[in-house]
């Protein structure tokens, strides 16, 4: 049971309820919140204080002394398109809202928590398109979310519901999870790799790390060396020096790593964060109005993430093509001893296309966006299209990693007997557990995937 309360949520609790079906309640302390908030609503309302949402207008019509209905807020938002979300994505959506709910600055109705809450524990997946949001607040994916409710709205109920960035938030913590399983693959695709290709592993050494101390380099480092260990690969090197691929692969991982960890600290930031407006403080009997649903600093970190996997996958399919490469690698092309045969070549075409994709989704969305409500709201952080865009970059990232761990394994084989490090002994059989040797030609696809799909479940435990 994972438990929403005041002091937020952790990533690990909100996978847990996104990708383990796990169950989830209210503390008593964010119980006594939700109601302390919408106590102070109603105090609030009943003095004749203005109150943006319950007492006013929302967006340009701020200036209408209109109370709107709340059931209207989410049903006249409901306007998203595109892909469906999946379950995975629903739940991580729904979980991401109620550890703001938790917070108790919403105002809402602790019937309308609890709703939200029970649609949660009930494995129901309403329809939520997932194109619409421009990252002032998901308001149409969250109004699609909000009309699977059986509960009369009130008060400050719909707009409770729909503003908030909710699912940029639940779909950056799915995204931190899929670029680990990424990242965890391509290091053991660049550990196999070094020993099919017989690499110098001096730019690993904890003295280069010393003298340049570069963000993450030192870990990835010794991550690779750990894999290596008990190999004999150290004392037995075919260069003096290789391409940069290999040389500056760590230091180029170590950047990815580091981009990982600021999305995934922001993530629970959010996780632990009020961004409501207005805000409900009733501690100070207050109502603030708040900037707090800008999600900039989310959409610039899964930029950067984006970018650095980018990276990440330009290094590993030149060191796919490295290895096919009889001048390059000192092994037989493309790696297959059947004359007439095409081996590898193929999976270097894909390889190189995948590349491409992940560099066009690299590219940052634009600043600047078209105005609306009457250009009130003339700026856009645009975090959930940015989180999605990026999401669609590291799968392809999962899928690069897996033809490097094929190629790698293919040319390990064709090394002949030698001493493999233990970590790389694991990894080769993992590998060959999906995808046999090839020997001759066959369709490479069902191996990727079928290597793909082992990864998505089961990452290699670095």
């Amino acid at each position: 049971m994972i438990h929403f309360d005041p002091q937020g949520l952790v990533l690990a609790d909100l996978l847990a309820i996104a990708r383990q079906d796990a169950p989830a309640d209210f503390t008593v302390q964010a119980r006594q919140r939700i109601d302390a908030g919408h106590r102070l609503l109603l105090e609030l309302a009943a003095a004749g204080t203005p109150i943006y949402g319950v007492t006013t207008g929302l967006g340009a019509a701020v200036d209408t002394q209109v109370a709107p209905l709340q059931a209207n807020i989410p049903l006249g938002r409901a306007v998203g398109v595109g892909r469906l979300a999946n379950r995975q994505e629903v739940r991580a959506i729904t979980a991401a809202r109620l550890a703001g709910l938790a917070q108790g600055r919403a105002g809402i109705s602790p019937a309308a928590a609890d709703a939200l809450l029970a649609l949660l524990n009930s494995g129901v997946e309403p329809e939520v398109p997932l194109l619409g949001s421009l990252g002032e607040s998901d308001l149409a994916p969250l109004a699609h979310l909000s009309l699977a409710l059986d509960v009369p709205l009130t008060g400050k109920d719909g707009l409770a519901l729909v503003s908030a960035n909710a699912a940029s938030v639940g779909l950056g913590a799915l995204l931190v999870f899929e670029a680990r399983q990424a990242l965890e693959a391509l290091m053991a695709a660049l550990a196999l790799a070094c020993e099919g290709y017989r690499a110098n592993l001096s730019p690993f050494q904890s003295w280069a790390s010393r003298l340049r101390p570069a963000p993450g380099q030192t870990e990835q480092s010794a991550a690779l060396l750990q894999l290596l260990a008990g190999g004999e690969l150290a004392d037995q090197p075919r260069r003096l020096q290789d391409p940069l691929s290999f040389r500056c692969a760590t230091v180029v991982q170590g950047a990815a790593q580091q981009a990982l960890q600021q999305l995934h600290a922001l993530v629970e930031l959010e996780l632990r964060s009020g961004a409501d407006n207005p805000a409900l403080i009733s501690e100070d009997a207050l109502v603030l109005a708040t900037a707090n649903f800008d999600s900039t600093h989310l959409a610039l970190a899964a930029e950067g993430l984006g970018l650095a996997l980018s990276r990440v996958a330009a290094c590993s399919a030149e060191r796919i093509a490295k290895l096919l490469s009889p001048t390059s690698s000192d092994l037989p092309r493309f790696l297959i001893t059947q004359p007439g045969h095409v081996g590898m070549a193929a999976l270097q075409r894909t390889s190189s296309a995948l590349v491409a994709e992940i560099g066009h989704l690299a590219n940052p969305l634009p600043a600047v966006s078209v105005p609306v409500a009457d250009r009130v709201e003339d700026y856009a952080g645009q975090a959930l299209a940015v989180v999605d865009k990026t999401r669609r970059l590291t799968e392809r990232v999962l899928w690069l990693a897996s033809i490097e761990l094929i190629v790698a394994a293919q040319a390990v084989d064709l090394r002949g007997p030698m001493q493999l490090g233990q970590g790389v002994r694991q990894i080769h059989a993992a590998v060959r557990s999906r995808v046999a040797h090839l020997d001759q030609d066959r369709s490479g696809s069902v191996d990727v995937l079928a290597l793909a799909t082992f990864l998505e479940s089961s990452p290699f435990p670095l």
